[in-house]
């Protein structure tokens, strides 16, 4: 007569559990890991993919960069490089995709929205996920009436003959959720203080492209640089001291008027 099966005793099924909750452990953080890098990804084939719209859009446009508008402007004529307007509250300007495909910038695109967003910005508005993550140098194209005003001693680049090292100079960047409204990236290059602050969406870092076309990631060095999201800081002057990262920032925004 065969004898029947023998089960798991409870501290044998206690071992299993335990083990399992070990590998867990492990295998966790190396899978959030994975998720950050492939996010981190994306994010730089969205930037790579603008950059060549910004660099192929002057060549039916007189040599002259894409219109790079303030808030005022943005709103008031919807020609600019981003159309719309972000803020945490209930603006169309938070979701409506159209203000994307419909900038000077989308034909070379493929007229493509998703470029403008960096998949590690997980916050929302109360009307939903904002559509736009990706700000423009504010020293880089032609920022309407908005020109000298807050960096009269920088240089503004209208076309690239202005810019002296291509690869030196950034045009886009993750800004961080709680500054981004128009696509224009500006501080005043003096004062050592964030008026726009850039994002810290990778471990700490940024994603930026250059007028070259090359694209790089760049971590903070300054705690105060990286921060969460606090809903409503937008305008809000942050202090830039130490001045570390605020410096390196500075170097590839603009160069001083001779």
């Amino acid at each position: 007569m065969r004898r029947g099966m023998r089960g798991f005793t409870l501290v044998e099924l206690l071992v299993v559990i335990v083990i399992l909750a070990v590998l867990a452990a492990l295998l966790l953080p190396a899978l959030a890991q994975s998720k950050i890098r492939a996010q981190a990804a994306t994010c730089n084939n969205n930037l790579r993919q603008l950059t060549l719209a910004f660099l192929m859009y002057p060549d039916d446009n007189d040599a002259l960069f894409v219109h790079n508008y303030g808030r005022p402007q943005t709103i008031e004529t919807r020609n600019t490089w981003a159309n719309n307007v972000e803020d945490w509250a209930n603006s169309d300007d938070n979701t409506n995709t159209f203000y994307l495909t419909g900038t000077p910038l989308s034909p070379y695109a493929n007229r493509s929205y998703q470029i403008f967003k960096c998949p590690s910005d997980v916050t929302e508005a109360p009307n939903g996920p904002r559509i736009r993550s990706m700000s423009m140098n504010g020293m880089v194209g032609d920022p309407g009436i908005l020109t000298n005003y807050f960096n009269p001693l920088y240089v503004q680049f209208f076309k690239m003959a202005d810019i002296p090292d291509p690869a030196a100079i950034f045009v886009f960047l993750d800004e961080h959720c709680d500054t981004i409204n128009d696509g224009f990236f500006i501080n005043r290059l003096e004062d050592y203080e964030w008026g726009n602050l850039p994002a810290s969406y990778h471990n700490g870092a940024v994603n930026l492209s250059y007028a070259d076309g090359h694209v790089e990631t760049h971590h903070w060095e300054v705690p105060g640089t990286v921060r969460p999201p606090l809903q409503g800081a937008v305008g809000a002057i942050i202090p830039a001291t130490p001045r570390t990262d605020f410096e390196w920032l500075k170097q590839r925004t603009s160069v001083k008027k001779m």
